[in-house]
């Protein structure tokens, strides 16, 4: 087990595909000599040779370094994180190799100003060496294509230094240049006042020199391959997304893949790109100019669609907000202007996108605010929400809120599907996918080509191999949306007195009523704050006298903070006068859902006992020799060794073997390991023919015999089923508000309403409810609307509740995942958990596992209520053909309990 290589990935919170690499590298590390490639060419020849050899050894693909020193190539998918992997890669070859020398590449620009930042500024999020100690106190030198000339520390003990070159930078630096008619050496090539000699010897002296070449496949040029080579690195790192050279050939020393085409099939790393058209779309006479306009309709519809999903989102997980934006491709830059001046215009959607586009080419480019709105799109305080550009997008642009692209331009399919796309896959949180379609999802509007693009994206050989395709339906692109917020009723009432009190016209009346409602306010959101008082075990102990004057003195407190309130004395009069009624309304309205994290056990993983079969543990002590050779005339003579017989207990012998590897821990297995290593020293000692050879044969074959102990261990291996484990439980929790889109237009219905067809149930906002926590709700089918009606109309049912995305916090599937159930309902003398499902789909294992899940809650919260005189819980899971308008809840309680 490499600890090392270990911490980095833990450090570095490293994906899955760059913990592989990072192994490879560290693997490599270890096999290759790390030493500059002689320079007697016969002898670098046979160097290189052996290099390869090792390599070849483990990986296969890798059958030249294509280069005039070791060099290996990790194709790795855009946006999966290839920065943060050479990070991890300089840490540990400092770590473990104690190399502090490194050589970083970047193909333009954009990526040289980038790298800078990811390793020489801690402040930056994205700075690659967070959590590395190491490189706390000890930060890497950072030099640049900018500075070299001017470094006077270089040859400081124990520094670590990168140096970070833009490969035309460093190409134009080694070109050697004329003054007044005399050569001079390249720039790079000159004295250094401060080295007494020029850089570029200094960096091709340097006996630990690694290159890290970032696009490496913008390296495989002659020019940029000479250049290189003269830096005599002893080894090089290729890190590229498109492992073909200029000429279209594939690389020849790839150690690693991790393809687009994998990263979309994982779906985890990546956005997921789909093609859309409208629906039904024909060409017919349409003009070119026409069929621009109702692509880029398209594309609003689909971004403000993403636009309302990324703040709900953002809303209902406390998260940031991502603001996306739309990229617009165009033929040049006549063209650009042309599309910016309609988009930029009033007669486009009523002018509302003026001053939100942004051209960006060579015409615009070098204008200081364009480029600083260019750079900030990631920015929420940037108002930017659509990009035109022709060209001007390379390796290196790597936002995250790119979520549509429409390409106007003619463009090859194969070439927009390979290329386009892999500019707008990067995810906004985290790098991962949320599990919400909408927000992980990359949309290209292509109609004239649509068919070209499917097949282009389905041929085998394409890089993305997977894609999904989507029609937009005429009905969906005049239809706006807009995002609302659906408080809790006993809020709702608050926000509808303040309504109230500000048209009182009086002031002193007007004052004397805003007294009274900011007391009622102030109560109302102190009261979950003491949901955790051992003397709170349900809504009613509120109103204990000890528990009321700890809320007044925290609404007093707070009242006081900063300027204070100038009326604190009147609130707090009115809070204590009030307060038990503001308690009582405040347990009408709400259902008192015991507040638990609910989260699944550690998986373990246990070696069952057992007896070892010893059949295959037969092994005799082997001669020991020394072998001599004269150095003047070669002779060459063998002489018997004979050992001092300090070899050591053989069974913890055995065991030391053993606990190399990684899944066998000895504190958990100890006696199994004495066991099992006993019985194999026992099994070897009896079938041995010289006794006393009993230790050097088991010192002689001590990896091979705990390989074969392993082997059956791993035969004799479980993993044990998680459980939930025992939460701590509060006796209630604040009802959460609901915040959902909404049709600008005709986007409310009355919850008695029958919708039709059935598919636009979740397109409406319903209201009208007298028993609901809310006063509007969004249904995902028609179900659930029915459902509601029932709960409505039913004199069983006190109250019910569609529960916000984040009112509970159970956790399902190895805690990667959180159960959100449709109804909680209460009665007389019970509260259900419910959940409406598909009859189909009443067996999905996500079905079931979510029901157990569901289940344990409901066995925790009764256990909590059954101690405090509350209410039992429990979960009813209901088929969708069970459920109409006309049944009653009982039915469902008889049927489904």
């Amino acid at each position: 087990m490499n600890t090392i290589a270990n911490n980095i990935k833990l450090r570095l919170s490293l994906r899955e595909p760059l913990q592989e690499a990072l192994d490879i590298v560290a693997k490599l590390s270890d096999d290759l000599t790390l030493d500059k490639v002689p320079d007697n060419q016969d002898e670098a020849i046979e160097f290189l040779k052996n290099e390869l050899d090792k390599v070849k050894n483990s990986f296969t693909t890798c059958t030249n370094f294509q280069r005039d020193f070791p060099s290996i190539a990790f194709s790795i998918a855009t946006g999966v994180g290839k920065t943060r992997l050479m990070g991890a890669c300089i840490a540990y070859l400092y770590l473990h190799k104690g190399i502090k020398n490194f050589f970083v590449l970047a193909p333009n620009l954009t990526i040289y100003d980038k790298l800078i930042e990811d390793f020489g500024n801690p402040a930056y999020h994205k700075y690659v060496f967070n959590g590395i100690s190491e490189f706390v106190h000890n930060r890497p030198v950072i030099i640049t294509g900018d500075n070299y000339n001017q470094q006077g520390n270089l040859f400081k003990d124990g520094e670590i230094r990168i140096n970070i070159f833009n490969i035309s930078k460093f190409n134009s630096d080694n070109k050697g240049q004329k003054k007044g008619g005399i050569a001079l050496a390249p720039k790079i090539k000159r004295l250094s006042e401060y080295l007494g000699q020029s850089y570029w010897e200094y960096l091709s002296g340097i006996q630990d020199l690694v290159i890290l070449m970032d696009e490496a496949h913008r390296y495989h040029a002659d020019a940029s391959k000479n250049a290189i080579n003269e830096l005599k690195p002893i080894l090089g790192l290729e890190l590229t997304a498109t492992p073909f050279d200029e000429k279209g050939q594939q690389f020849k020393n790839v150690v690693y893949e991790y393809s687009l085409a994998q990263a979309l099939t994982d779906g985890t790393f990546v956005k997921n790109p789909a093609i859309a058209t409208r629906k039904n779309f024909k060409r017919g006479d349409l003009s070119d100019k026409e069929i621009e306009i109702i692509k880029l309709e398209d594309a609003i519809s689909i971004h403000q669609d993403t636009k309302t999903e990324l703040e709900i989102y953002s809303k209902n997980n406390g998260v940031k907000l991502v603001k996306p934006f739309i990229l617009v491709v165009c033929k040049d830059i006549s063209h650009a202007r042309e599309v910016y001046d309609l988009i930029n215009s009033d007669e486009f959607y009523e002018g509302e996108y003026k001053g939100k586009v942004l051209q960006i080419d060579s015409s615009t480019k070098k204008e200081e605010e364009i480029e600083k709105q260019f750079l900030s799109l990631e920015s929420p305080d940037n108002e930017i929400e659509i990009v035109i550009h022709v060209n001007m997008l390379k390796e290196g642009w790597d936002v995250t809120n790119l979520y549509t692209i429409v390409p106007l331009r003619a463009a090859n399919a194969a070439v927009l599907v390979e290329q386009t796309i892999g500019r707008g896959l990067r995810l906004p949180y985290d790098g991962k996918r949320t599990g919400v379609d909408k927000i992980d999802k990359l949309t290209v509007v292509a109609h004239e080509n649509f068919e070209a693009v499917i097949a282009a994206a389905q041929d085998p050989n394409s890089v993305l191999n997977k894609m999904s395709f989507i029609e937009i339906p005429e009905e969906d692109l005049r239809t706006k949306t807009e995002v609302v917020t659906s408080k809790p009723i006993i809020e709702q009432k608050l926000e509808n007195e303040q309504i109230e009190v500000n048209k009182i016209e009086n002031k002193d009346n007007q004052q004397k009523a805003q007294n009274s409602l900011d007391a009622k306010k102030a109560i109302i959101n102190s009261l979950p704050d003491f949901n955790s008082l051992p003397e709170v075990r349900r809504v009613e102990d509120l109103n204990k006298e000890e528990v009321k004057r700890k809320v007044i003195r925290q609404i007093e407190k707070k009242l006081n903070e900063g300027q204070g309130n100038l009326f604190t004395a009147d609130i707090v009069k009115e809070a204590e006068a009030t307060y038990e009624k503001i308690v009582a309304s405040y347990k009408e309205n709400i259902i008192e859902i015991p507040r638990m994290d609910l989260v699944l056990g550690e998986v373990t993983a246990t070696f069952n006992h057992f007896d070892l079969d010893t059949t295959y543990f037969n092994y005799q002590a082997l001669e020991q020799e020394i072998i001599r050779m004269g150095l003047k005339d070669k002779s060459v003579e063998t002489l018997k060794a004979k050992s001092s017989g300090s070899y050591g207990n053989p069974v913890k012998m055995i065991i030391a073997e053993l606990i190399d590897y990684p899944e066998i821990d000895y504190d958990d297995n100890a006696d199994l390991l004495y066991h099992l290593a006993t019985q194999a020293y026992n099994n070897i000692e009896e079938n041995i023919d010289k006794k006393e050879n009993i230790l050097q044969a088991i010192f002689q074959f001590k990896s091979a015999i705990a390989d074969k102990i392993y082997l059956q261990m791993k035969a004799n291996f479980s993993l044990s089923t998680p459980d939930y484990v025992a939460p701590r439980v509060y006796p209630f929790t604040k009802i959460e508000q609901w915040n959902f889109s909404v049709l600008v237009n005709a986007g409310y219905k009355d919850y008695r309403d029958v919708v039709t067809p059935t598919i636009m149930v979740p397109k409406y906002v319903f209201r009208g409810f007298e028993k609901a926590c809310h006063f509007e709700y969004k249904f995902d089918s028609k179900t659930e609307q029915d459902l509601a009606f029932v709960l409505e109309n039913d004199k069983k049912v006190l109250k019910w509740l569609r529960p916000a995305a984040n009112q509970f916090r159970i956790y399902w599937d190895n805690n990667s995942k959180r159960y959100e159930p449709d109804f909680i309902i209460e009665t007389e003398d019970t509260i259900y958990m419910v959940e409406p499902k598909s009859s189909a789909n009443m067996q999905d294992p996500d079905v079931l596992a979510k029901k157990e899940a569901a289940i344990k809650y409901c066995k925790y919260a009764t256990e909590f209520t059954s101690q405090n005189s509350g209410k039992p819980w429990k979960y009813l899971l209901v088929p969708h053909n069970e459920i109409s308008r006309t049944i009653n809840f009982d039915l469902l309680i008889a049927k489904f309990l």
